[in-house]
């Protein structure tokens, strides 16, 4: 039995036309598990896609987009259950890293997990073909530049940016941009980081205007200039 005659709605990841009675349940099982993703019965698409998983014609982690998806949707679905997941397909699916690094790195931002999405940027990175991603480029220099801002106290100095994050993130982001001219995120905080080196130089440059005006010497008059 072929799969002539028989029209599916969606084609499943290196499939080829069905040409067994078996092959063409397997792609109306896949039919399933997207439509009902659209018409949002996930309870429906969990269940053919555990079935789909089963089945040994079937590549199940050519489908790691389909299973995230569902997971996320899951009401009982946690982060760190995504995040778990995720970390499994980056070892056992290779031919997928890159896109899948994209979205655990996306996953740790959201999460407000900064750090630990850094740390994993920073294993990849330096190595192809991470290094030639202006994706990961960008969530590099975002999170750097995340972190490069000052913590909140009571002094009045002026508080200033980690300077050595800062560098990290203009140096991720021009990177970014030499990869991928067209991108706008990189150029956008490009400019931001090169508007905060100006006006950390002008406050700097008030904030010690400002202190040369208050000194005064032991009687209460003004300091005087040493003559030159």
């Amino acid at each position: 039995m072929s799969g002539v005659g028989h029209t599916f709605s969606f084609s499943l990841p290196g499939g080829k036309p069905p040409s067994t009675a078996r092959k063409i349940h397997i792609k109306r099982l896949y039919d399933i598990v997207q439509l009902s993703m659209q018409r949002g019965d996930l309870a429906r698409a969990r269940r053919a896609f555990a079935i789909l998983a089963q089945c040994k014609e079937v590549a199940w982690k050519d489908l790691w987009k389909t299973g995230l998806s569902l997971l996320g949707d899951s009401p009982t679905a946690t982060d760190h259950k995504r995040l778990d997941f995720l970390r499994t397909m980056l070892l056992q699916h290779p031919d997928e890293r890159l896109a899948i690094l994209q979205e655990l790195i996306l996953l740790l931002i959201t999460s407000g997990r900064d750090r630990e999405a850094l740390d994993e940027l920073e294993l990849y990175l330096p190595s192809l073909p991470y290094s030639d991603n202006p994706v990961l480029h960008t969530y590099a220099g975002l999170i750097c530049l995340h972190l490069a801002q000052p913590e909140p106290d009571s002094s009045e100095a002026p508080k200033q940016f980690d300077a050595a994050r800062l560098r990290d993130a203009q140096g991720h982001l021009e990177r970014a941009q030499l990869l991928d001219p067209t991108a706008t995120v990189p150029q956008v905080f490009l400019a931001k980081i090169s508007d905060l080196h100006a006006r950390k130089d002008q406050t700097t440059a008030d904030y010690e205007s400002d202190e040369e005006g208050m000194a005064v010497d032991r009687t209460g008059q003004p300091r005087k200039k040493a003559r030159t």
